[in-house]
């Protein structure tokens, strides 16, 4: 089986390693893969390191560009080309701009041949796959709307299987913007190699050693690119809130919220509590600028970019999610493999990890695994966090009990024997019908 799989570009982010894991997992006498990716533009981190750690060795086409451009139409052509080389079976496309290219030149591929006038357009199957999508919080209403119209064309005409990353994903794509038929979906979770963090409780001290953090101090961190839709700006005005209205013990707190007055009472004083922004990206310097004009300087570490996620998630005490869209966010599974309690926004798939909600607050409800809190909604952020900082025990149980969730169903072999069926079954011409309860896990619960 032949395999050409495409990705925009290989930045840092969960996309990127999820390609790399199915090139390098699905490696062996069966299947063959190559992996094509565009080129990183400066200002974001590359990750092919990530690629050569794995032995996978990346065909870059670097015409391939996040933005919409003329090169487009280049990139279709190079591809269209590429398809004629390899012969593939499957062209599988991993994210907006690698789906509509890689999609396009497979239309040109399957039909540009002789053998349509006989009826026979050339073999081959494509599958896309939706990390998250752009359907909101991304551009204005005129490009959205073209964006989407674009995506029902591409899944009528030019794709075989639609993979999404969760229910809840999938709802809204198929269901809430009307994007392909039910019958071509596949709910596949992500997957990764959760032996990484097996020993997560003996690494905690390194990064704290780093950021001199005493063993009593609560550590906080935001794991991602600094780009506006994970929206570290909600992340740094929580945190003045949150201090701001900090009190000693026995004091009640009272702040104005969404749907009315938020009081309870503080039961003991916190330890210093400390936050730590992970990644980087072009709004640092804005961030920073932020940070500094709420008086946060001596609060908040920016941290950049970091590439041993094994130590520095068990330093941290809470692992907080502020996005505006999301499809499942690696780095909220990667806390939870770490059993670190999660804060979020209740975003795309989000919805999915977080689980069943077990308390609802005034500003913020406390799930099964974790703490969800509304987008854009500062307040509620900032009294979520005040009460995983404060309650040590609902952190310890929030925490293992992720901890559980993510290892069993968030494995790399999963993900390959989910991702290896669904492709025997393209092969085999399966009803799309069939297909599409590939993989329904805990996760959609």
């Amino acid at each position: 089986m032949k395999i050409v799989r495409i990705i925009a570009r290989l930045n840092v982010g969960g996309p990127a390693k999820h390609v790399v894991w199915l090139t390098a997992g699905l490696r062996n006498s069966d299947c063959e893969t190559v992996l094509v990716a565009g080129v990183v533009p400066p200002g974001e981190d590359d990750m092919s390191y990530f690629a050569e750690e794995l032995g996978v060795a990346p065909l870059y086409m670097r015409q391939m560009s996040r933005e919409v451009s003329l090169k487009d139409a280049l990139t279709v052509w190079k591809l269209y080309r590429l398809f004629l080389r390899e012969r593939p079976d499957i062209v599988h496309t991993h994210t907006a701009k690698a789906g509509t290219v890689g999609r396009v030149a497979g239309l040109l591929y399957r039909w540009l041949t002789p053998g349509v006038l006989l009826g026979r357009p050339r073999s081959c199957r494509f599958v896309h796959t939706y990390h998250g999508h752009i359907f909101h919080s991304y551009y204005g209403p005129l490009k959205t709307r073209l964006f989407v119209t674009i995506e029902r064309i591409l899944a009528r005409c030019g794709t075989d299987r639609i993979i999404v990353i969760s229910e809840q994903q999938r709802r809204e794509i198929n269901e809430q913007f009307r994007v392909g038929r039910a019958g071509q979906f596949a709910v596949i979770p992500l997957g990764l190699d959760t032996q990484v963090f097996a020993n997560w409780h003996e690494h905690r001290q390194r990064f704290r050693a780093e950021l001199d953090a005493s063993e009593d101090d609560i550590l906080v961190g935001i794991v991602g690119r600094l780009t506006e839709i994970k929206n570290h700006e909600l992340f740094l005005r929580s945190i003045a809130l949150y201090k701001d209205r900090h009190a000693p013990a026995g004091t009640n707190l009272e702040c104005a919220g969404n749907d009315g007055a938020l009081s309870f009472v503080s039961p003991q004083r916190p330890r210093r509590v400390r936050f730590v922004v992970i990644g980087d990206g072009h709004l640092r310097a804005s961030l920073e600028y932020l940070a500094r004009s709420l008086g946060l300087t001596d609060d908040v570490i920016f941290a950049g970019t970091r590439k041993d996620p094994e130590f520095f998630y068990p330093a941290l005490d809470v692992v907080a999610l502020t996005s505006r869209n999301e499809g499942t966010p690696l780095t909220l599974i990667e806390g939870m493999l770490n059993a670190r309690p999660v804060i979020a926004t209740s975003v795309g798939g989000v919805v999915d990890l977080l689980g069943r909600e077990v308390a609802v607050q005034t500003n913020y409800t406390i799930c099964e695994r974790g703490v969800s809190v509304s987008p854009d909604d500062a307040v509620g952020f900032a009294a979520g966090l005040e009460r995983l900082v404060e309650d040590g025990a609902l952190r310890a149980r929030l925490g293992e009990d992720e901890r559980q969730f993510a290892a069993h169903d968030f494995a790399k072999a999963r993900l390959l024997k989910d991702i290896a069926e669904l492709y025997q079954q393209l092969m085999q011409h399966e009803p799309a019908a069939a297909a599409a309860t590939v993989r329904q896990t805990s996760v959609c619960r």
